[in-house]
């Protein structure tokens, strides 16, 4: 199996899908209650998770994970909790970006961020409790 051209062909799709989260980031920054923005971030992270996890670059399988976790959240609640949430995104974002670019530079997974899964993984109940989908 030629890894290479798998090696390519992920980084070129997730590159792709980085570049429409980071595009419906921003729309989430001016609407928190967008959920084709909010739907448009689930699926680019499962997206990318896949893909890492079928090239065994098990770190950004990890980042991608936690993410998608954290959107199905937001999913449920109808909306990205501000400022708290928005900033938990961009830093994944941000995360993912990274891992791809280590993945590019070096052709294998980066190191795990263990601080930023660790903070992705408090995922399971929302942030801003005053900011609730009423």
């Amino acid at each position: 199996m030629d890894l290479a051209k798998y090696r390519a062909l992920f980084l070129e799709e997730a590159t792709e899908h980085l570049a429409e989260m980071s595009r419906a980031c921003l729309a989430l920054e001016k609407d928190p209650g967008s959920g084709e923005a909010i739907d448009l971030v689930f699926r680019m992270a499962h997206s990318i998770k896949g893909m890492a996890a079928s090239l065994d670059y098990d770190s950004v399988t990890q980042l991608a994970h936690r993410l998608e976790d954290r959107m199905a959240v937001w999913r449920a609640q109808g909306r990205v909790d501000t400022p708290a949430g928005l900033l938990m995104l961009f830093r994944g974002l941000e995360g993912l970006e990274r891992m791809v670019a280590a993945v590019r530079a070096n052709g294998s997974s980066p190191p795990v961020d263990a601080a930023l899964l660790a903070e992705l993984a408090a995922a399971d109940t929302p942030l801003g409790g005053a900011e609730k989908k009423a």
